[in-house]
């Protein structure tokens, strides 16, 4: 396997996760700018738009809770496959229902995703894997890497896609919204694809009868367990990350994207074009991730990334015209995610192997649980004319969080 795909000392097998990624993250990456236009062309207001946002993230707590919690129970493909399922609904509801009851419980129950990273009962069951497939510290990081590559660059393509609607409607004359309600309708296509990558998976690996098959508990060791030692130090990052996550909610791309359109008027069009941008912008800086943490350690590569991103981010909101304000975004966004492979694969380092599935899932809850409250309350700031404030709560609340979490894990050791 060539070594741009894989790094050194990782199972093929991963190969099928960063397809399953490169998926997700094209249908997470247009799903995300496309929805609050889909919903305000449905007739749907500011606040509810926020709301339904808020529930696609605490729907998806709710299932990654369960997860850490039960699915030791059940065997981890089936649940990859529940999952895949479950996608597959999601944009067959979306595309066929206009009312808001309806909506809500589709946004709840299903994988809509409408932050810019992955929130979804998909990561905590791909970063076991993930983790499983590399031999050392320095290959999982680089996984990981790879991993947020994977999804990062095909959310950035995404966001391109999410423009065209607006261009069927202007050169073909189709109707805007009948073109949005295919993208979902792809998104569901998507949901299909990838659960078929989970059944090539699972068939190379029962082909190889892989000695740590997660699905085998009597014959591996390292088979998902309940958090127990490492339960401690996961309860402490789950903590710092309900910081981070909740900051993250006031400005979940969906969120964003409807800044732009309050604040500046902006068009889909121009949207999808500005987040295709930044999408490369993040994608690129994931990969200086690995050789910073070989060089300052996997906090430190956290911490001194993600301060001049939220500095920047405050500056966006004070910004006097678009050009500015897109300035500063572009900036955030080439620093923003440096720290998304370091985070995970610090994660995976501080815990047991039997503990990572729960690990995964404890630590990621916060990521759509406390930011689920964040679309609500940035909705009623913008509906209520205060269009800086979740900008600048944003950017205030992520500096604390960077700083607490170097204050407490800055000297840890990891394996």
């Amino acid at each position: 396997m060539p070594s741009w795909i894989l790094p050194a000392g990782v199972d093929p097998a991963a190969t099928w996760l960063l397809a399953s990624r490169m998926l997700r993250g094209f249908a997470d990456g247009y799903v995300a700018v496309l929805l609050p236009a889909y919903l305000r062309a449905l007739g749907l207001g500011v606040i509810e738009i926020g709301v339904l946002s808020t529930l696609t993230l605490a729907g998806s707590a709710m299932a990654t809770i369960a997860v850490g919690a039960l699915g030791h129970r059940f065997r981890a493909s089936r649940l990859m496959q529940v999952a895949a399922l479950t996608m597959v609904a999601t944009g067959l509801g979306f595309a066929g229902l206009h009312a808001f009851w309806p909506l809500a419980l589709v946004a709840f129950v299903g994988t809509l995703n409408p932050s810019s990273g992955d929130v979804s009962v998909f990561l905590p069951l791909e970063h076991a894997r993930l983790a499983r497939a590399a031999i050392d510290s320095s290959a999982r990081t680089a996984l990981f890497s790879r991993y947020a590559l994977a999804g990062g660059l095909s959310a950035a393509v995404g966001a391109l896609a999410s423009a065209w609607p607006a261009w069927w409607s202007a050169h073909v004359g189709g109707a805007a919204l009948g073109a949005m309600r295919a993208m979902f309708v792809l998104y569901a296509l998507i949901g299909g694809v990838v659960a078929l990558l989970y059944r090539g998976l699972i068939a190379h690996e029962q082909r190889h009868q892989a000695a740590t098959s997660q699905d085998n508990a009597s014959a591996n060791p390292d088979a998902p367990r309940p958090l127990g030692p490492s339960r401690g130090i996961v309860i402490r990052l789950a903590g710092l990350f309900c910081i981070d996550s909740f900051a993250g909610g006031l400005l979940v791309n969906s969120m964003l994207a409807l800044w732009l359109f309050q604040r500046f008027g902006m068009t889909l069009a121009a949207a999808g074009q500005f987040f295709f941008c930044s999408g490369l912008l993040m994608t690129a800086s994931q990969l200086l991730a690995p050789m910073l943490a070989r060089r300052i350690g996997l906090v430190n590569t956290m911490v001194f990334t993600h301060i001049p991103a939220s500095v920047f981010l405050i500056a966006a909101s004070l910004a006097p015209t678009l050009p500015a304000a897109l300035a500063c975004l572009l900036v955030r966004s080439a620093l923003s995610s440096m720290d998304v492979p370091a985070r995970n694969a610090f994660v995976m380092a501080v815990v047991t192997p039997p503990e990572r599935a729960a690990a995964a899932s404890f630590t990621a809850v916060p990521r759509s649980l406390a930011s689920a409250l964040g679309p609500t309350i940035a909705s009623s700031l913008l509906a209520s004319g205060m269009l800086a404030a979740p900008l600048l709560a944003c950017g205030a609340l992520k500096i604390v969080y960077d700083l607490a979490l170097l204050g407490m894990f800055r000297r840890h050791p990891v394996d």
